[in-house]
């Protein structure tokens, strides 16, 4: 145990962020460098080292969170690291974009603020980077068989790197012009500078990982064909099919999907376009969905210029607290405020919209909602609370549906569905399609980083034990589990 008093001589303190008026005018990850280190020896002491560390039950990775704790009090980072990447590929971007569900599974939160799990986790790993101790690890000996990812997200790359490590020759092939997927173009800079990621690929490309842009399998390549060039194939396309909002004046000029969005935003930050296509400069920006994804879009808009900005949410306000129905050790839904909330702009709960509203060109101007409250479990509209804001911007943020079915990589692989839309597969992650496996959002449905890494560690294991006969690779979760919720 680290410090048996720490959680009891010290109150929790988080990262510092920049000052609004500072950070809005530029990209960079919104934290003030250098903020954790001097703080994190002493949060890291708060760690209880619990005889039952339900940390490890909140985390699909199994993270070694007392472990690696310790280290960090001690101050002994190459041991931390080394906890650290025993259960998780890329502690770099669970630390700077997990919700934490560790940190609501804490023991010491049951009656007192829990541990600052990410923030430990995030010092540590950059620590690390720091120090030289992440390191290329290529295997000793190769396997002579070869796997293809489809896909660069979280679930991807993480299947890519643990079959690499186990001798097998992968090649990952991602429709877009840079590795990374969502991390890379749906996550906004200000959230995780890129380069974390470009550090990752130079690592595993040193380890003997191949990566293919540009050519999206069922377009580009028929996956039949991909299929009989490799001995196996792991298909972490993720469920990139946004929710759509089918009502009057959807068709209008300025809504768009997020994710047609902020991938521009980041394109521009990337130096291939010097003004996004789609800009919020000077606009009346409505972003409807109140999750993560909206959370970006508003920091987006901010930093773009926007005249204002209103986030849209179905549901009632959520509280600062834990309801009595959302006991610990599950994941609370408490209300939320970002560093993009910070910076601005109004959220609005409990409304619906009903339609939009142009200008004679077919530009969208106004949004038209009303007051929604849930009887029987779905949202009725309240009468006479009927009203309009400006809305020359709308982006549509409310989650995803499922894995791209346009493509022909579905169809082309002749792949079972289950009943949620999502790719079917059994206990080791396979399809019906034999040597096909999947892994992340594209088998499990929309969910997080941490649940996508884990997956991509588990179908590893059933790609590696179907290749070789036995593995030796970790598996943390099943592809039944799911998130300690009510």
């Amino acid at each position: 145990m680290a410090d048996p008093k720490g959680f009891l001589n010290h109150e929790r303190e988080i990262a510092k962020t920049r000052p609004v008026e500072e950070r809005v005018k530029d990209w960079n990850e919104v934290y003030q460098p250098g903020s954790l280190l001097p703080i994190i020896s002493k949060q890291a002491s708060r760690c209880m080292d619990c005889g039952i560390p339900f940390c490890h039950n909140g985390c699909p990775l199994g993270n070694l969170i007392p472990e690696w704790n310790d280290y960090a009090y001690r101050e002994d980072w190459t041991e931390a690291s080394e906890r650290l990447h025993a259960t998780n590929n890329f502690p770099e971007f669970t630390g700077r974009l997990c919700p934490a569900p560790c940190e609501a599974a804490c023991v010491l939160g049951i009656n007192q603020p829990p541990v600052t799990i990410k923030n430990v986790e995030v010092s540590i790993i950059d620590k690390a980077w720091d120090n030289g101790d992440v390191t290329p690890q290529p295997p000793e000996r190769l396997s002579g068989k070869t796997v293809a990812v489809i896909g660069s997200g979280p679930a991807g790359l993480a299947a890519a790197q643990q079959l690499t490590r186990a001798g097998h020759t992968v090649a990952v092939y991602e429709r877009a012009d840079r590795i990374g997927g969502l991390l890379r173009y749906g996550i906004p800079e200000f959230k995780m500078e890129k380069r974390h990621i470009n550090r990752r690929i130079e690592q595993m490309r040193a380890e003997g990982t191949k990566f293919r842009t540009e050519v999206e399998i069922g377009r580009d390549l028929d996956a039949k064909k991909l299929r009989k060039r490799y001995d196996a194939v792991v298909i972490a396309a993720g469920a990139t099919t946004s929710r759509d909002l089918p009502v009057p004046g959807r068709e209008l000029n300025g809504i768009h999907f997020a994710m047609e969005y902020l991938p521009l935003a980041n394109k521009v930050q990337e130096g291939d376009l010097t003004v996004a296509p789609i800009t919020a400069e000077g606009k009346h920006v409505v972003v409807i969905g109140g999750g993560d994804t909206g959370a970006d879009c508003v920091g987006t808009a901010h930093r773009q210029g926007a005249a204002s900005v209103t986030q849209l949410e179905i549901m009632p306000q959520p509280g600062e607290e834990r309801n009595a129905n959302q006991p610990w050790p599950t994941f609370p839904m408490l209300y939320k405020v970002t560093s993009a909330h910070e910076e601005g702009g109004e959220r609005v709960y409990s409304v619906s919209t009903t339609h939009f509203e142009g200008d004679e060109d077919g530009n969208v101007q106004w949004l038209h909602l009303t007051e929604v409250e849930f009887k029987d479990g779905r949202p009725t509209p309240k009468p006479g609370t009927e009203r309009k804001i400006p809305a020359q911007l709308v982006t549509l943020a409310m989650g995803f549906t499922g894995t791209d079915r346009e493509n022909g990589l579905v169809e082309q692989f002749g792949l079972e569905l289950d009943e949620r839309g999502n790719v079917a597969r059994d206990a080791d992650f396979a399809t019906n399609v034999p040597g096909v496996y999947v892994a992340g959002d594209a088998g499990r449905g929309q969910s997080l980083i941490v649940w996508a890494i884990a997956e991509g560690r588990s179908a590893a294991k059933g790609v590696d034990r179907f290749l070789t006969g036995v593995s030796a690779l970790p598996a943390p979760i099943k592809p039944t589990d799911r998130a300690l919720t009510v």
